[in-house]
């Protein structure tokens, strides 16, 4: 695809207007569903408000596609996403927003710790997602095989206990299923008696 310095030269398709906007709606609808299911009901009724902004909606019109973010598109073009810049500092659930220079100066910028609560939502946001965009086909396997190719690859970007609380959760989804997962989230993770668990139990 050929790069682009102006971000104006692609014009905005009227019905990429309404697709984008049923995607990201459906996505948040979605996320706002899971997070009442475990309790999560302030964050469920704000996820995502920042993608309805000009600086975010109107991009994802622009590179609309429907199989994947429009954001991977935006960075293809432009060789960078202005969306996601604008986005992941604003958004509590996306490990993203944690990073800071450590107080060890030799390790630069790393990701923090997240707030149980938040590394919850990023899990039902990666479970949304996986279905927003493989709709049929999708499997409880997806979210951890997104991760694996994606956050798990980026060492000290992500915290160490950050990363292994969102991977258990995607490695008991993918075991356990649905329901059980969410179960535990609500009885076990949010109430801070998060147990040693083995595979089919916890």
């Amino acid at each position: 695809m050929t790069k682009l310095t102006n971000n104006k030269r692609i014009k905005i398709k009227p019905i990429n207007v309404i697709r984008h906007f049923l995607t990201i709606t459906s996505h948040k609808l979605l996320v706002m569903k899971l997070c009442f299911k475990v309790g999560l009901y302030r964050q469920g009724l704000t996820h995502d408000l920042s993608k309805y902004m000009p600086s975010e909606f109107i991009v994802g019109c622009r590179y609309y596609q429907g199989m994947r973010s429009p954001n991977n598109a935006e960075r293809e073009v432009i060789g960078v996403s202005t969306a996601w810049l604008h986005h992941k500092g604003r958004n509590k659930h996306h490990y993203e927003y944690w990073l800071d220079y450590s107080n060890n100066i030799s390790e630069g910028i790393i990701g923090q710790k997240m707030p149980v609560k938040y590394v919850v939502e990023m899990f039902l946001d990666r479970v949304a997602a996986s279905k927003i965009y493989r709709g049929e086909n999708y499997s409880e396997k997806d979210p951890i095989k997104y991760y694996e190719k994606g956050a798990a690859t980026l060492g000290n970007m992500i915290h160490p206990e950050t990363a292994e609380k969102l991977r258990k959760l995607l490695q008991m989804l993918c075991d356990d299923g649905e329901e059980k997962t969410f179960d535990y989230i609500k009885k076990s993770v949010l109430k801070g008696n998060i147990c040693n668990r083995k595979r089919g139990r916890h």
